[in-house]
């Protein structure tokens, strides 16, 4: 009796969750819903026989905290091409149409959230993944599950035993806008947009915190193996029949003149939304005519984005305040009456630096327009003089810092001011941690920015090296911290000794060594001593570094404080020397290398592949460069410049010749850009002993 009545409130609140967040038809009052979930939550907890991780239940979340494991994509989550323009627009169905004839379009809005991979297995969600590097991504099923619009059970019984979905997972704007209001009140920076939001959400160590916030989540992609569908059409028809929830702001388009009618009314209508679009996609609907098409090294051919066009504002200049970075970068930031663009409320825009204040002439009072770039980061585009007040006095740029009163000084060549005052202003040496602590510098994981801020004001932390110091029962007395997320941290600290020295030298945060000049420096000297003694004329020898990064480098050793640094995290056990090169093979000893264009596996893989067996890789096409591997879409000025040198060019098959035939053509893909993770592939992911990418069908 108790089992039946615990899977008949499954199987109502299931219905009652889909009614309300799919298909925005509520049967019943959040009272009773309420009522029948407290009334399962009981019995579940005095039942545990019965446990289901597929319960209405799990959508509450958990305050307990997971490290995400990483997962490999059976299928691929390929980008996509993208384009701002109606003619390059019609130029990709010109070529689609030559190479396999009219054929018809799927439209539909371009969600601006985090993609991610549904897997299901006999009705039930089994894992969510998101996209991570395409290849493989992080296994969020447990705050997947917090989400309503996420079916944890199909409904119906004609879905395949085993298939994946993609889609996005959204932050709508009501949820957005709730989230900063509680932040500001709380005295915590505010996230940039709902993107932002929700891909950080989405990340969080405790379910029960993004069951909190309001993620929705739209599917507009099938991936499986001899799914039973024709079109693209036919199967998200069935998905919605499952009860995922689909889109219904989409149509099936026969012409140009169609598609651009679907692209004018959404460049306007998308602002009547209740969740960000940033564009529409169009997809080739046959899936025969999709197979015929293919793929590039990255992308679909059969699919392409059309991005909007960045919106514009007017609005007023409340105030100018200042920033600070952690380098001492002082950055204005203009306080704007607030004005809703490109579907978020903006407050804020960076003004850059003092040059371009005085090239638009920016002052207090005026009203500018106001833009974002990428519709992500809101800049100040001109100024609207006809509105400007008649005694309107020209702005004097700040000569100290905000933070610490120092005076700011202005390096030569730079149009940034600087606070020098590197060990006593709070925003540097927060900074400085923040930076330190990131995942491409020593990943130390439940240290956000938050947490950092909360350390400093306690007094537990005033440079990196006080971090080694830290123990559990110093952390979990602290506000929203707690005895396992102080034994997490501590454990995250004490894994970060083993990150390797490229890395370590990259969280230091020696000014200009960005995380690539970090790699050569560390390959170029070995280790951190002799980095410390090298000269400025050596330093210069290495890749990538010139006289200012030199400069930097011999200004950063020459500071008492930092050698202070270097001293304790020696101590603690950093790895302050690059672990010995264990050659694949010499053929490539002393031969210099430009790796450009597009690969079957992403540029890194290539470059790692050159040091493997010897050869050395540049960044620039010179005289120095023997040989230039040349993948799709070369740059073209490259392309000139190695010509007129005289440089040999090899095609990716070439190199791999080169080299023996050691690493084939793999399915790993160019870096994304994040604006275009949509998912829009069902080409399975070979195994790693497979040499040749297997095709599938594609869905």
């Amino acid at each position: 009796m108790i089992r039946e009545r615990i899977e008949e409130l499954r199987r109502q609140l299931d219905l009652h969750n889909f009614k309300y967040y799919v298909e925005n038809a509520p049967e019943i009052s959040d009272f009773e819903f309420d009522t029948m979930m407290c009334e399962l939550q009981d019995l579940e907890r005095e039942h545990p026989e019965y446990a289901d991780p597929n319960s209405p239940s799990v959508r509450v979340g958990s305050d307990l905290t997971a490290e995400f494991a990483t997962v490999r994509h059976r299928y691929p989550m390929l980008s996509l091409g993208n384009t701002y323009s109606l003619e390059e627009l019609h130029e990709f169905i010109e070529r689609i149409e030559r190479e396999a004839g009219q054929t018809d379009y799927v439209c539909e809005l371009k969600f601006d959230g985090t993609a991610i991979s549904l897997t299901y297995e006999n009705g039930c969600l089994l894992r969510a993944v998101t996209r991570g590097d395409g290849v493989a991504g992080d296994d969020v099923t447990a705050n997947v599950r917090t989400v309503r619009s996420v079916p944890l059970r199909l409904r119906g019984n004609d879905w395949p035993p085993y298939f994946e979905i993609r889609g996005e997972i959204l932050m709508p704007y009501a949820s957005f806008d709730r989230l900063n209001a509680e932040r500001e009140a709380n005295g915590e920076a505010l996230f940039a947009n709902p993107r932002n939001a929700a891909a950080g959400t989405l990340k969080q160590q405790a379910s029960a915190v993004v069951a909190r916030r309001g993620l929705d989540c739209t599917l507009y992609q099938l991936a499986g193996d001899n799914l039973p569908f024709k079109t693209h059409w036919e199967s998200l028809q069935k998905a919605r029949e499952w009860g995922f929830k689909v889109s219904d702001r989409m149509r099936i388009c026969h012409s140009v003149p169609e598609i651009d009618d679907f692209i004018r009314y959404w460049d306007t209508a998308r602002h009547e939304l209740p969740f960000p679009t940033d564009g529409v996609v169009i997809k080739v609907n046959d899936f025969a005519v999709r197979r015929q098409l293919g793929f590039t090294a990255k992308a679909p051919k059969w699919a392409v984005a059309y991005k909007f066009k960045a919106e514009q504002a007017l609005t007023r200049i409340d105030s100018i305040s200042f920033q600070v970075g952690r380098t001492g970068a002082i950055t204005p930031v203009a306080n704007l009456e607030p004005v809703l663009l490109a579907g978020t409320t903006v407050r804020r825009a960076t003004l850059h630096n003092a040059e371009q204040m005085a090239l638009l002439d920016i002052r207090p009072g005026d009203w500018v327009y106001v833009e974002k770039g990428g519709e992500i980061i809101p800049k100040i585009t001109g100024v609207d003089l006809s509105q400007r007040p008649a005694d309107s006095l020209p702005f004097s740029y700040i000569t100290h810092c905000p933070e610490c009163g120092t005076p700011l000084v202005r390096y030569e060549g730079e149009a940034k001011h600087y606070c020098p005052n590197q060990s006593g202003c709070r925003p540097q040496i927060i900074g400085r941690i923040i930076h330190f602590i990131r995942r491409k510098a020593l990943d130390i994981e439940g240290l956000g920015e938050e947490t950092v801020e909360l350390l400093y004001d306690n007094s537990l932390v005033r440079t990196v090296a006080d971090l080694y110091d830290l123990r559990a029962e110093q952390l979990s007395p602290l506000p929203r911290l707690g005895e396992k997320s102080a034994e997490n941290i501590i454990r995250s600290i004490e894994h970060s000794k083993e990150v390797p020295f490229a890395r370590v030298l990259f969280g230091l945060g020696i000014r200009f060594v960005g995380e690539t000049t970090a790699k050569y420096l560390a390959e170029h000297f070995r280790t951190l001593d002799a980095v410390m003694q090298a000269t400025r004329e050596e330093l210069v020898e290495a890749d990538e570094v010139g006289e200012r990064i030199a400069d930097a480098i011999r200004e950063y050793f020459a500071d008492e404080t930092n050698l202070d640094i270097i001293r304790r995290l020696r101590a603690a056990g950093l790895q302050f020397e690059a672990a010995a090169r264990e050659l694949a093979s010499e053929a490539l000893a002393g031969k210099s290398f430009v790796v450009s264009g597009r690969f079957s596996r992403s540029r890194d893989e290539m470059k790692a592949l050159i040091e493997a067996h010897g050869g050395k890789n540049l960044a620039a096409v010179s005289g120095s460069v023997d040989y230039i591997v040349a993948g799709e879409k070369m740059g073209p000025a490259k392309l000139k410049k190695a010509e007129k040198l005289g440089i040999r060019i090899l095609s990716e098959e070439e190199f791999f010749r080169m080299i023996g035939g050691s690493g084939a053509p793999a399915a790993a893909e160019e870096e994304p850009d994040p604006e275009t993770a949509a998912t829009q592939t069902g080409t399975p992911v070979p195994k790693a002993e497979e040499a040749e990418p297997r095709q599938g069908e594609l869905f």
